[in-house]
């Protein structure tokens, strides 16, 4: 690309100088012939004059200069002969018409540049003065002017390449460096980011470049999101699935039914997990109608206690009063509380307690147990796979996102033993006739 453009650059100053110089450099050569016929004409009219001046006084006319300022001057009789100064022996056609005419005649001779002006004797014509110069003579006075012409268009082509350079660099070096972007980019590093450079048509392409990595980034994090997340929310039903089903090869000459029903419900939680997490992969926009926050908190209940039981534990579940309505996302809402029941489970003590309340027009869900808590600040916590979180890598930062996406918050209000809070926004205004 650089070469292309430095040829086009050097093209177009060699086109340029050639339109403009040749033209110029003729019409300049056609102006020295005319002034050098000019010249001829005032030398050749002031030496027939003096001629003139002599025959009508009588006196014999002075002998002639063979040339004067270059010019070779020469005098013809009425018969056509030379009878002073230089020139061809007999009248040529400039003589001849000037002397027959009795006026000023121009032409050419064998490459000579010829005026003839008549000479009067009286009331005829007694004679004429021939002036003439070499064209090539006139020529030469002209090539000083055309080297000082051709030296200014050499410089102009010049100045011109230095500037196509310089232009070919200042394009080609943010189109390769564009092109490596856009390598760097079909090898999957989405960090990559053009720089504009204040050319319009490269900057639009750097833009184009720069969303299309920031689009293709977010698409591959949500995937990857994705995948670890479900692997996190899926882990617990799996393993509950799993136990219950070898539980059940233990005894195999007992009743089944209990641990079918027990398996098929854990399906069931898988399905809706499935479910749950497409749903929020896909953005699916949450139905125009309050959240059926009792029914969702019983939902909860009725999945988690028998795991709960099985170690010897009890999950009690408490809606405080009237409650806010709000219009989060269920799905968001169901994930949220099953990290942090999952928490709870696998990190807590004691009773774990579930509490609806309203917190001052927002809903809040309190999610508590009686374990030691953690020592791990609230920032780590919430970091995704932070090794200083106690384990908790993936599921809590999963659901504060989660709860931003609402338009709420997830906090932990109590370190020891731990409460963590999650508040929603009521939306009163939606269905303030309802109340």
């Amino acid at each position: 690309m650089r070469q292309r453009i430095l040829s086009v650059g050097l093209l177009a100053a060699i086109l340029a100088a050639g339109l403009f110089g040749i033209p110029f450099a003729v019409v300049l050569g056609q102006l020295q012939v005319a002034d050098a016929r000019a010249e001829m004409e005032r030398v050749a009219d002031r030496t027939a004059v003096d001629i003139t001046a002599d025959y009508a006084t009588r006196r014999t006319p002075e002998s002639i200069p063979h040339s004067k300022h270059g010019i070779v001057l020469g005098l013809y009789d009425a018969d056509g002969h030379l009878t002073d100064g230089a020139g061809p022996a007999r009248a040529d056609s400039a003589v001849r018409s000037a002397m027959t005419g009795g006026q000023v005649t121009t032409g050419e001779d064998t490459g000579e540049l010829v005026v003839a002006v008549p000479v009067e004797k009286g009331e005829r014509v007694a004679g004429a003065v021939r002036a003439s110069t070499s064209r090539s003579q006139v020529y030469w006075r002209t090539v000083p002017t055309w080297l000082t012409m051709a030296g200014l268009a050499l410089v102009g082509i010049v100045a011109a390449t230095v500037f196509a350079r310089w232009q070919a660099g200042r394009l080609a070096e943010p189109l390769q460096r564009l092109a490596g972007a856009a390598r760097r980019l079909g090898d999957g590093d989405f960090s990559v980011r053009a720089r504009t450079i204040g050319i319009a048509e490269i900057d639009s392409v750097a833009r184009s470049l720069n969303s299309t990595a920031d689009r293709l980034g977010g698409l591959v994090a949500r995937e990857r999101a994705f995948s670890a997340d479900a692997s996190h929310q899926l882990r617990t039903p799996l393993t509950g699935l799993r136990l219950g089903l070898e539980m059940a090869l233990e005894k195999p000459d007992g009743d089944l039914r209990p641990d079918v029903i027990a398996a098929i419900e854990h399906a069931d939680r898988l399905e809706r997990i499935v479910d749950d997490l497409l749903d929020l992969a896909r953005d699916v926009p949450p139905p125009n109608e309050p959240l059926d926050v009792a029914g969702l908190l019983a939902d909860l209940r009725a999945d988690r206690l028998p795991t709960l039981a099985a170690t010897g534990r009890s999950l009690l579940v408490v809606v405080e009063g009237d409650i806010p309505r709000c219009a989060a996302s269920a799905s968001a809402v169901r994930q949220i509380l099953s990290v942090l029941l999952d928490n709870a489970t696998v990190h807590g003590a004691g009773q774990v307690t579930v509490t609806a309340r309203n917190a001052g027009g927002a809903l809040a869900i309190d999610v508590a147990d009686e374990g030691a808590g953690t020592a791990a600040s609230e920032q780590l916590l919430f970091a995704r796979r932070s090794g200083a979180a106690s384990g908790h890598g993936i599921g809590l930062p999963l659901a504060r996102s989660l709860a931003e996406a609402e338009g709420g918050r997830l906090r932990l209000t109590r370190p020891a033993p731990p409460v963590f809070t999650l508040l929603l926004p009521a939306r009163r205004a939606e269905w303030a006739n309802d109340e």
